[in-house]
């Protein structure tokens, strides 16, 4: 039982949609380890290989084109590990197979947070901001350790999003009319945007898909974290941009619960704080604001990118 040799993503998509063409090499490496298999449960969704062992194992494999993916979770979790108020996956084994590194990680308890987050009343969204935020906080209180030595850096990180952020929001098909105000957000960038404060941990996806739910007698809270592939360090307010573009989408009261709960002072939510998010938001590594930011008909409320700053994060 071999995996191939796949050097471009889109093979491996293509590859990654026959479950049958991996399935059993999946249940070779859990034999391997002598792990338990019950009912494989294959999750359609991600970019890895994830297959449930069980209902208590999960095994994650990472095509050779996505390493560093394997890399930082790897890490994320080795350094997180006992470090947080909340549950994140254990380490039960890694290796690799052909040249494809995995993980088998226990399997947390909740619901997905995108299975949810429609349905919750304006009271648990808030709470559940809330929470998100103090969890963001409290990541970033965690030395990043080996981290720092993922690469490229914070500020060649942020250097080359910058260099190819026109052409990328261009292609993406970004309006016309918010493209002279993104060449000014980017002649500012490098000064808006910390590039040597001291760096922390960074998911850059604290967005519904990656954290779970539960359901206690007051409602839904934050029951747990996951999927670490793209952690990174660098400046805190990067992981703001998930929630603020999935969730709080522009309503107030949430926004002011996610800036809460990461710990940022009222009186600090100003337009040197905004014009710096809206930065590091067309700079995300995902950034892709036509799809991503969910407020109903933004493009055509505003007229440019301090316009949509004041949309996204109100007073």
């Amino acid at each position: 039982m071999h995996l191939p040799s796949i050097t471009d993503y889109d093979t491996y998509r293509a590859w990654r949609s026959d479950t049958a063409r991996w399935l059993p090499v999946a249940r070779d490496i859990a034999d391997s380890h002598e792990l338990p298999w019950g009912t494989p449960h294959v999750f359609a969704t991600g970019t890895n290989l994830v297959v449930g062992l069980d209902d208590k194992l999960i095994l994650k494999l990472f095509p050779p084109l996505l390493r560093p993916q394997f890399v930082s979770e790897r890490g994320a979790l080795a350094e997180l590990r006992g470090r947080l108020g909340i549950p994140i996956p254990d380490l039960v084994a890694e290796g690799e197979r052909d040249g494809w590194p995995y993980l088998v990680i226990t399997h947390l308890a909740g619901t997905v947070g995108s299975e949810v987050w429609p349905s919750l009343s304006e009271t648990e969204r808030e709470r559940v901001l809330a929470e998100i935020g103090a969890v963001i906080a409290e990541v970033q209180l965690v030395p990043p350790g080996g981290l720092l030595a993922i690469e490229p850096c914070w500020e060649a990180f942020m250097r080359g999003q910058i260099a190819q952020c026109r052409a990328r929001h261009e292609r993406l098909g970004l309006p016309a009319k918010f493209l002279t105000s993104l060449d000014d957000l980017l002649a500012d960038a490098a000064e808006l945007i910390p590039m040597h404060a001291p760096p922390v941990i960074l998911t850059g996806e604290y967005i519904p898909e990656n954290f779970l739910l539960g359901h206690r007698a007051d409602g839904w809270h934050v029951a747990g974290l996951f999927d670490f592939g793209d952690v990174r360090t660098g400046w805190g307010e990067y992981d703001l941009l998930g929630p603020s573009a999935f969730m709080a989408a522009g309503h107030p009261r949430l926004v002011r619960s996610l800036f809460d709960g990461f710990g940022i002072p009222r009186s600090e939510v100003n337009f040197t704080l905004k014009r710096r998010l809206m930065a590091l938001m067309m700079l995300h590594s995902a950034s892709d604001p036509l799809r991503h930011i969910c407020i109903a008909g933004w493009p055509d409320r505003v007229d440019d990118l301090v316009q949509l700053q004041e949309l996204i994060w109100p007073d």
